[in-house]
């Protein structure tokens, strides 16, 4: 395992490196957790979930692709109910934008579990989806603080998984 801490975001990378969630948490002085993810990860969010034991604060399952600004006013309503002072979010492109939509909202520090190759995890970009129309926008308030790794979680990718946000992942190089 190894720990990369450069600005603004701390990258910590490694097998089983879900174990450190909690203490990334307090790192940030956080206590009070809104979990992101979507119901198709519901195996790697739970394994989050208890990682982070008495900081799970909330649990939002309903990221969705692109960002819609439907499901970020959903998940805003959660934040409020919650008391909420941390993000964390796990899976792809759609867990990872919806912390960042939250985050340009609140300035809420964001935690970031990727679970493929796609790397909008280390960019400064946004985009989201109100009224069928996408908009993206660049802001240093969208990159999250800390991004972990956990190589666990992408031994089974399936390889179409892999193999489109490998590409992804070069596109978003290129942008950068």
């Amino acid at each position: 395992m190894f720990s990369y801490t450069a600005n603004p975001a701390r990258v910590v990378f490694g097998t089983g490196t879900i174990a450190t969630l909690a203490d990334e948490v307090r790192r940030l002085g956080a206590s009070r957790v809104l979990l992101l993810g979507t119901s198709s990860l519901a195996g790697p969010v739970d394994r989050v979930a208890d990682a982070l034991g008495s900081l799970l604060a909330a649990r939002f399952d309903e990221a969705a692709m692109h960002t819609p600004v439907d499901v970020t006013e959903r998940a805003l309503a959660v934040v409020a109910e919650n008391k909420v002072d941390c993000l964390l979010a796990i899976g792809g492109g759609s867990t990872t934008g919806l912390a960042k939509a939250i985050a340009l909202r609140t300035d809420l520090p964001q935690i970031i579990v990727p679970t493929t190759y796609a790397g909008s995890e280390m960019t400064p970009v946004l985009g989201e989806t109100a009224d069928g129309r996408k908009t993206t926008q660049t802001s240093p308030k969208v990159l999250p603080e800390v991004v972990v790794y956990d190589v666990d979680l992408t031994l089974k990718l399936p390889v179409q998984v892999s193999l489109t946000s490998g590409v992804n992942a070069m596109a978003h190089a290129v942008e950068a």
